[in-house]
């Protein structure tokens, strides 16, 4: 699942690949949690281990991909 954050007053846009397993409803639930207070820190490991910190405070959007395996991309048919 690929999940893109954007960060508040900077324009800059984190995007992370996470495990091919993760639960995507309890990845929304921990999204609540975290952006519900604005003290605290929202950590995401991305596919490959590499842990992520961003302060709730600072993310100005959450995007998370389609749960659709056949997504297409490109011009093919």
């Amino acid at each position: 699942m690929d999940v893109r954050i954007g960060i508040a007053q900077s324009g800059q846009v984190i995007e992370l690949e996470l495990a091919d397993d993760t639960d995507r409803e309890e990845l929304k639930k921990l999204l609540d949690k975290s952006l519900g207070d604005d003290d605290a820190v929202l950590w995401l490991a991305d596919k490959k281990g590499k842990d992520v910190a961003i302060p709730s405070s600072r993310v100005a959007f959450v995007e998370l991909s389609s749960d659709d395996p056949d997504r297409r991309i490109g011009f093919g048919a």
